[in-house]
C-alpha cells in the first residue's frame, strides 16, 4: 500500500517536472489569487454592485410615479386635462388633482406635503410651483399636455386643427452609421465596456507590477532565475493575470446580460451578444499587451516606492484610452478604432452602435494583435535585462542597453 502511494507521488513529481516552466508559473499565479480572500471578496462585491445597479434600474423604470397636483378654480380645467392625458404622455406617471380654493390654500398644501406641485396661470402662460424641488416627471407631462391644450384652443379660434398647425413640424433623427433606436443603449453599454477594460487593466496591472517588485526586492527572483528562464517567468505571470482578468470579465458580462433580461431593455440582449463576444477578443489582445508593459514597470523599480515613477507612462496611457473610449465620436472615433491600444475599447463601442463593415473589426483586431506581439517582444527584452539589476531605479535606456 505504501509502495503504491510512493509510486504515485513519484509519477506526479515526474509529470510536474516535465511541465513547461511558464505553465508552472501560470498555475501558481492563478491558484494564489483565486485562493486570496481579497480577490474573492472584491469580485463578489463587484457582482453585488452590478446586480444592485441592474435591479435599481429595473425598479426605477418599472415603477409608477404618483404625484398630486393642486389647482385653484382658474386652473381646474387644465389640471383635469393633465390628469386624464398623463398616461398617454408617460405611462409611468399618475397624476391626481387636488382642488384648492385660493393661492393661500395651495401654498399650505405644498408646505404640508398634501400636494407635490401647484398649477396656476402666470405671465400669459402656466406655472408649476413646488415646495422646494422640481417634480421632473410632472413637469415633462404638464408641458406636453398644456401645449396640446393651448394649441387646440388657438386652432379652434382660427378655424383650424392641431394636426393642420403641426403639419411638417416634426424632426426625426438618423445615422449614416448604425441604428438610431440602439444609440442610447449602445452608448451606455459602450461606457461599461470602456470602464471594465480600464478597471481590469489598472487593477491587475498594478498587482502584476507589485508582485514583480516584491520578488525583486526580496531577492527571490535570483533563485527563480537560476531554476527557469526569465522569459518563462514573464510569460507565466502575464498569462496567469490574463486568465484571472478574463475569468472576472466573463463573470461580470454574464451577470450583466442575464440581469438585462429582467429590465425593459431585454429586447436588446440578442443584439448585444455579438458585440460582447468581440469585446472579449479585443480585451484579451489589449490586456496581454498592457500586462507585459506593467511587468516591465515592475522590473524597472527596485522598491515599491519606485513603482509610481516607473508606471506613470502606463497610467497616462490608460487615462488616454479611457477618455478616448468615452468621448471620441464621428471621424475621430473611426480613426481611433484602428489605432492600438485605444482600439481595444473604441472598436467594440463602434460595433455596438452598428453600421460597421465586417472587415473593420477583423482589421482592428489584427492590428491590436500585432501591437501586442511587439509589446511582448520589447517587454520581454526589457524585463529580462532589468529584473536582476538592483541598487536603484533602472531607466528604459539602461535596461535596453544592458548586457544579457
Amino acid at each position: 500500500m505504501n509502495a503504491d502511494s510512493t509510486d504515485r507521488s513519484t509519477d506526479r513529481s515526474t509529470d510536474r517536472s516535465t511541465e513547461p516552466a511558464w505553465l508552472l508559473v501560470t498555475r501558481r499565479e492563478v491558484v494564489s489569487r483565486i485562493t486570496d480572500k481579497s480577490f474573492l471578496v472584491g469580485t463578489v462585491l463587484m457582482v453585488a454592485m452590478l446586480v444592485g445597479f441592474i435591479g435599481f434600474t429595473a425598479w426605477q423604470d418599472g415603477r409608477t410615479d404618483e404625484v398630486t397636483l393642486a389647482a385653484t378654480p382658474d386652473a381646474a380645467e387644465m389640471a383635469s386635462a393633465i390628469e386624464e392625458s398623463a398616461p398617454e404622455v408617460d405611462d409611468r406617471v399618475e397624476v391626481t388633482v387636488l382642488e384648492v380654493d385660493d393661492r393661500d390654500a395651495a401654498e399650505a398644501a405644498l408646505r404640508e406635503d398634501e400636494a407635490d406641485a401647484w398649477l396656476h396661470p402666470a405671465d400669459g402662460g402656466w406655472q408649476l410651483t413646488s415646495e422646494s424641488s422640481e417634480q421632473d416627471s410632472l413637469t415633462d407631462v404638464a408641458r406636453v399636455v398644456v401645449r396640446q391644450q393651448v394649441l387646440a384652443e388657438n386652432a379652434a379660434d382660427v378655424g383650424s386643427t392641431v394636426e393642420a398647425l403641426e403639419a411638417g413640424s416634426t424632426v426625426s433623427t438618423d445615422f449614416l452609421r448604425g441604428d438610431a433606436e440602439r444609440a442610447s443603449v449602445a452608448e451606455a453599454v459602450g461606457f461599461v465596456f470602456v470602464f471594465l477594460f480600464y478597471f481590469a487593466a489598472l487593477v491587475f496591472g498594478m498587482q502584476l507590477a507589485s508582485s514583480v517588485i516584491e520578488e525583486k526586492q526580496s531577492r527571490i527572483v535570483e533563485i527563480i532565475a537560476a531554476a527557469i528562464p526569465l522569459r518563462h517567468l514573464l510569460a507565466g505571470k502575464v498569462l496567469g493575470n490574463t486568465a484571472l482578468a478574463m475569468i472576472q470579465l466573463l463573470v461580470y458580462l454574464a451577470v450583466g446580460l442575464v440581469g438585462l433580461t429582467f429590465t425593459p431593455y431585454k429586447s436588446f440582449v440578442p443584439d448585444l451578444s455579438g458585440p460582447t463576444a468581440w469585446f472579449v477578443g479585443f480585451f484579451f489582445a489589449g490586456f496581454v499587451a498592457l500586462a507585459c508593459l506593467w511587468a516591465v514597470a515592475g522590473s524597472l523599480a527596485s522598491r515599491t516606492e519606485d513603482l509610481q515613477a516607473t508606471s506613470t507612462p502606463l497610467t497616462m496611457l490608460m487615462l488616454v484610452m479611457f477618455f478616448g473610449g468615452v468621448s471620441l465620436d464621428g471621424r475621430g472615433q473611426v480613426i481611433a478604432s484602428f489605432v492600438p491600444p485605444v482600439s481595444a475599447v473604441v472598436m467594440p463601442k463602434r460595433i455596438l452602435a452598428g453600421g460597421v463593415a465586417w472587415w473593420e473589426p477583423l482589421l482592428a483586431l489584427g492590428l491590436l494583435a500585432a501591437f501586442a506581439a511587439v509589446t511582448v517582444w520589447v517587454g520581454e527584452r526589457l524585463y529580462r535585462r532589468a529584473l536582476l539589476q538592483t541598487g536603484g531605479r533602472v531607466t528604459l535606456r539602461q535596461a535596453w542597453a544592458a548586457a544579457e
